[in-house]
């Protein structure tokens, strides 16, 4: 099966680093194959016969403190699964000349409903979200950096870690994950 793994917060303001060289090989010490990385951010998109995601998962979050010395949140998507959350966006129809504004914020697990009803009392006019059980659909026409619904803001109000890529880096993502298919 193809799988994609996105870290959280590597290669922030200099904390915990990583050489995107050195998380490929570990990688492949650790037994995936195929195994591609895509900008700095942590995207690796890799082959596995392992079916259970969760295994997948925890192998490599103890594999990268063993390795480099740190904890770091990881989610591992299928290949279908990424493509079709990036294929869902609630917002991309009609914002097709504003792929820039669209982000996508994937939940390590399903938030408390109260949280989530809480949190869309919060949406706006000129910036809008819809959540999931597994992603934050976000729409930032004046860009992610002005607004205050980061991922910081997503983690503390609904008590889940998550990690937002943006429709470039998604979009790449499945391409990289449709050429080893």
């Amino acid at each position: 099966m193809i799988y994609i793994a996105l870290l959280r917060g590597i290669n922030v303001n200099g904390q915990k680093l990583i050489k995107m060289a050195e998380l490929k090989t570990m990688f492949e010490q650790i037994g995936y194959n195929d195994v591609t990385t895509y900008i700095q951010s942590g995207n690796v998109i890799f082959t596995s016969n392992e079916k259970s995601v969760a295994s997948i998962q925890e192998n490599i979050k103890k594999s990268i403190l063993n390795h480099f010395g740190f904890d770091v949140d990881i989610q591992v998507l299928t290949s279908e699964r990424l493509k079709k959350i990036k294929e869902n966006h609630p917002f991309l129809k009609g914002n097709e000349d504003q792929l820039k504004a669209i982000y996508y914020t994937l939940l390590a697990e399903k938030p408390k409903k109260e949280l989530v009803d809480e949190l869309n009392q919060l949406n706006q006019s000129s910036e809008f979200f819809k959540i999931t059980d597994e992603v934050i659909y976000c729409f930032y026409p004046n860009g992610y950096g002005s607004s205050k619904w980061n991922n910081v803001f997503f983690e503390k109000k609904l008590k889940v870690s998550c990690t937002t890529r943006n429709f470039n880096t998604m979009q790449k993502l499945v391409e990289l994950s449709e050429k080893l298919g």
